[in-house]
């Protein structure tokens, strides 16, 4: 059990981003397009969408097909001035994420610096020895199997010894393929085929460990 190397997902997975964070990044992203592609409103939110559903993240679509500069991207979309309001804090996680055997990472599609401000204001970043991200994925967001490849690499992991915790159902089946063992965090927590455990919060990991294991 002490090999177990325990990797999540930030965002819908350790806090709930969508009645605050994810509006409010969907909005910068928009804004963005419509001032470096010259788009009005309608145009920039239709192919901020197209891009995530075709690639998995918009800047992968942005960097492919216009050129844009990664980090002034994720920087630009990335700016909170209430992400303390904005993070929702959920009472029992660190307790919770203590009790797990093995190391823990996280690995997100997110910039760096927003990543560990978030982890931070939940009070949980001490508890992760790796913090992973867009960057060190060489920009090649979630399900795309290359940053999956970069994290096992860098980190010197065997996926057999794996156990990936996510909201996002994609981003599992692309885990499950490369051997990982996998958790999905939803509201609904229903079995899905190819997914190992479900479950409504990370809190709920600590019952389900056996079946993990």
């Amino acid at each position: 059990m002490h090999r177990l190397v325990w990797i999540f997902d930030l965002d819908n997975t350790l806090h709930n981003a969508s009645p605050h964070v994810f509006p409010h990044l969907n909005r910068s992203m928009t804004q963005y397009l419509r001032e470096h592609l010259h788009l009005d409103e309608a145009g920039a939110d239709h192919l901020r969408n197209e891009y995530w559903l075709k690639y998995g993240a918009t800047l992968q679509g942005l960097m492919r097909h216009h050129g844009t500069d990664p980090d002034h991207f994720l920087w630009h979309t990335h700016q909170f001035p209430s992400l303390s309001a904005m993070v929702l804090r959920e009472q029992g996680l660190r307790s919770a994420l203590s009790r797990l055997p093995g190391c823990k990472m996280v690995y997100s599609n997110a910039p760096a610096f927003y990543a560990r401000a978030v982890l931070g204001l939940l009070g949980i970043e001490d508890l992760f020895e790796t913090v992973f991200t867009i960057e060190g994925a060489a920009y090649r967001p979630k399900p795309d199997a290359a940053g999956y490849y970069r994290l096992l690499k860098t980190a010197r992991l065997n996926p057999r010894r794996c156990i990936m915790v996510e909201d996002s159902l994609p981003n599992l089946k692309t885990a499950k393929r490369l051997g990982m063992r996998t958790v999905l965090v939803s509201p609904t927590a229903k079995r899905v085929a190819g997914v190992d455990v479900s479950v409504r919060s990370v809190r709920e990991l600590p019952r389900v460990l056996r079946r993990l294991a």
